[in-house]
């Protein structure tokens, strides 16, 4: 009993934004139709073989949908979409800029046919405006949007190592669809929804932006430590493992000190008393600290600041997440059919009054036929469709 059964989404989408906000939908419930390219689908399908011949990004965030194969640029198929779109609740399509308004897909055109219609247009950099026929990658957009050049060392830019602007889109055409559902409760009438990969990004970009407010200087690049609160990052343990640790305020800086360095005198110290003093010399903090460390195993370290306490965390690789004790207490890996085999899959977060939703990930085309049929074609039809190149 997810809480969006009887939702209907069709989503014209691929790659990884709007795929992420139909994902997620499916996942309380909502029966998402995915409509792909007939022999070649949702590009997002080659993009790597890593899961068992399977496409890491398709199978993240493809689950719990049916696949439709359509030629939308026939007219037989776009009939098709037309009469899957009518009966839906929500559209959502990530097209390459005024591609849908071109084939009469655009908000305005659908909502004046069925107003009570929830559209999500998910771009790159939105329209109107100069950027608006720009190709948006995820590389492009952190970017554009200053986050590149927050990330990574004094030397050296760099990107997140996620598609970080996809999923920001994602999450926010995702949680403003949920927004136009209730809306749609009180008032009957849908609305347009139009998502940017920029302005998400943006949003996200809140601290280093007032950081640099007016033309100040923004905060500098730092790694994987913090920029502007010390310490707070990396540090070697004496068995070479890295442990993250943070300190957040003086109470904990003067226990630190006492309990971790075994040096009380420093936390009154007139370079180390306050953050700020703390963060103007980093270095020669970050050498006394840095000392202590490699007096200690990862195990001791991690023991030590657990006890004040003081936040830490060892430093996982990818693989080791996969066998993460916390995931494993709390259930969150479950098991998600796909082409080629069942694969492990954690469960959308938050709600826990309802089962996870963990239906396979589509097939190419897998549903078509079925679906095809449910709007009361017959066999013949279909076929003429499917060797056609249509569907």
């Amino acid at each position: 009993m997810q809480p969006l059964r009887g939702v209907t989404v069709v989503s014209l989408e691929q790659a990884i934004a709007a795929p992420y906000a139909s994902r997620q939908l499916a996942d309380l419930g909502a029966r998402v139709i995915k409509v792909e390219r007939p022999g070649v689908g949702d590009f997002a399908r080659a993009y790597d073989s890593r899961v068992r011949g399977l496409s890491s990004h398709f199978v993240w965030v493809n689950r719990n949908k049916e696949s439709l194969t359509l030629d939308i640029k026939d007219p037989r198929g776009m009939s098709v979409l037309r009469t899957l779109i009518d009966d839906a609740d929500v559209f959502i399509q990530n097209l390459a800029p005024g591609a849908a308004e071109r084939v009469g897909l655009g908000a305005q055109a659908l909502r004046q046919r069925d107003p009570r219609l929830i559209v999500c247009d998910v771009s790159g950099y939105g329209a109107p405006g100069p950027y608006e026929t720009r190709k948006a990658y995820d590389l492009m957009v952190q970017s554009e949007a200053g986050l590149v050049s927050a990330t990574g060392t004094p030397e050296e830019m760099a990107k997140v190592g996620i598609s970080v602007s996809d999923i920001a889109a994602g999450m926010y055409a995702y949680s403003s669809v949920l927004a136009a559902l209730l809306e749609r409760g009180r008032t009957g009438v849908g609305t347009h929804i139009d998502v940017s990969m920029l302005e998400s990004t943006v949003e996200w970009m809140g601290f280093p932006m007032y950081y640099a407010y007016d033309g100040a200087e923004p905060p500098p690049r730092a790694g994987a430590a913090h920029a502007t609160i010390y310490p707070y990052g990396p540090f070697t343990a004496g068995d070479g493992k890295v442990v993250m640790m943070a300190i957040q305020n003086e109470r904990e800086w003067k226990l630190f000190c006492e309990r971790f360095l075994g040096r009380a005198e420093l936390a009154d110290h007139p370079d180390y008393a306050t953050n700020t003093d703390r963060n103007a010399h980093r270095d020669a903090l970050g050498a006394i600290v840095a000392g202590r460390f490699a007096e200690l195993s990862s195990d001791a370290a991690i023991a030590l600041l657990s006890d004040i306490p003081v936040a830490n965390a060892r430093v996982n690789s990818v693989s080791e997440v996969w066998e993460h004790p916390q995931l494993a207490a709390r259930g969150r890996w479950h098991e998600v059919q796909t082409p080629a085999g069942p694969v492990a899959s954690p469960a959308l977060p938050g709600l826990t009054d309802f089962a996870p939703r963990m239906d396979p990930v589509p097939a190419l085309g897998e549903h078509t036929r079925g679906i095809l049929a449910g709007l009361g074609m017959s066999g013949d039809e279909i076929d003429d469709l499917v060797a056609d190149g249509v569907a």
